[in-house]
C-alpha cells in the first residue's frame, strides 16, 4: 500500500452547492406536483437524493488528523488537510493521527556483549507519515511500535558491553548517544513498512541486573583502581627519566649501575606509594670518579 491524496473539495463551498440543489429539487417538486409534471416532479427527487448522497460524504479533519477514504473495502486515498470537506459518497473515513507521540518501553532484561545481564529501557518518539501503510500494511501499527522497538532495544544492548576502561571502546554507558543513534536508525528501518518516522530515541534506564550489580560494582572498582595505577607507574617512570637526565647533564654528576637503580627505586617508590614517606639523608658519595 502507499498513501495517495483522496479526492476531496471545500465543504462550505459544496455545502453552499448541496443547499442550492435542495432548493431547486424542492421547487421542481412542489411546481411539478401543482402541474402535474411528473418528470420535473422525478427530476426533484433525483436532486434531493443526490444532495442526500454527498451530505453523507461531509467530513471534519482536525489539525494534525487525517482520514483514510474507503469505498466499499477500496482503499481511494487519504484527506490529511484540516477542515471541512466533501468527499466521495458512500464512503468510510479512518481517522488517523499524525501527532508525535512517545512510546516508553518496558524494562527489559538482556545480556550485553560480555554475557553480562542488564536491565534497559529507552523511550522511542515517532509519528505516522504513511497512513496507508499505517492502516493497512500492519495489524495494529500502535502495537507494531512496541514490539519492533523493544526487539531492536534488545538487538542493540547485545552489541556492546555495558562498560570498559577503554577510551577507544564504544559502551552503553560512555556512549548513549552513538548508541542512541544506532537504536534509531534500527529501528527506522524495521518501522518503515509500518508508514512510522522515527524522530528520536534515548535510552533512560541503564543498570546491571540486581542479582550482579555488587559483583560488578566491586569489578568496576578493581578495573579503576588498575587503570588509575598504570597511570601513575607511567607518570613515575617518565618523571624519574627526567630527573636522570637533568642530574647528569646539568650537573655534571655521573651515577655508577647500583646508584641508579638505588635512586630509581626511591624515586620511583616515592610517587607511587600512596603513603607519606619519611626522608632518609644520604650522607656518603654519590658519584664516581
Amino acid at each position: 500500500m502507499k498513501e495517495r491524496q483522496a479526492f476531496h473539495i471545500n465543504g462550505y463551498l459544496g455545502l453552499v452547492g448541496l443547499v442550492v440543489m435542495v432548493g431547486i429539487g424542492c421547487w421542481s417538486i412542489f411546481t411539478g406536483s401543482n402541474s402535474s409534471n411528473f418528470g420535473l416532479m422525478f427530476l426533484g427527487i433525483v436532486l434531493w437524493l443526490i444532495a442526500a448522497l454527498f451530505f453523507s460524504s461531509l467530513t471534519i479533519v482536525g489539525p494534525n488528523r487525517a482520514k483514510a477514504v474507503l469505498f466499499f473495502g477500496k482503499y481511494l486515498g487519504t484527506i490529511k488537510t484540516n477542515g471541512l470537506f466533501i468527499t466521495t459518497p458512500l464512503t468510510r473515513k479512518i481517522p488517523v493521527s499524525l501527532k508525535v507521540r512517545n512510546f516508553n518501553s518496558s524494562l527489559l532484561k538482556v545480556n550485553d556483549s560480555d554475557g553480562n545481564p542488564v536491565e534497559i529501557s529507552a523511550v522511542v518518539v515517532f509519528r505516522v507519515v504513511d497512513t496507508a501503510k499505517a492502516l493497512f500494511d500492519v495489524d495494529y501499527y500502535l502495537d507494531f511500535v512496541e514490539i519492533q522497538s523493544e526487539t531492536a532495544i534488545r538487538h542493540i544492548a547485545t552489541q556492546y558491553p555495558y562498560d570498559t576502561f577503554n577510551d577507544d571502546d564504544l559502551t552503553l554507558r560512555g556512549n548513549t548517544t552513538e548508541v542512541s543513534e544506532e537504536l534509531a536508525t534500527e529501528l527506522q528501518e524495521r518501522l518503515a513498512m509500518a508508514g512510522v518516522e522515527v524522530i528520536e530515541t534515548r535510552l533512560n534506564h541503564l543498570a546491571y541486573a540486581t542479582e550482579i550489580a555488587n559483583a560488578m560494582l566491586q569489578r568496576q572498582q578493581a578495573k579503576a583502581i588498575l587503570s588509575a595505577r598504570q597511570t601513575i607507574v607511567e607518570g613515575a617512570v617518565t618523571m624519574t627519566q627526567m630527573a636522570l637526565e637533568q642530574i647528569e647533564n646539568g650537573q655534571d654528576i655521573h651515577f655508577t649501575d647500583d646508584r641508579k637503580v638505588q635512586l630509581i627505586n626511591n624515586l620511583l617508590v616515592s610517587i607511587i606509594t600512596d603513603k607519606g614517606t619519611q626522608p632518609v639523608i644520604n650522607t656518603g658519595d654519590l658519584s664516581e670518579k
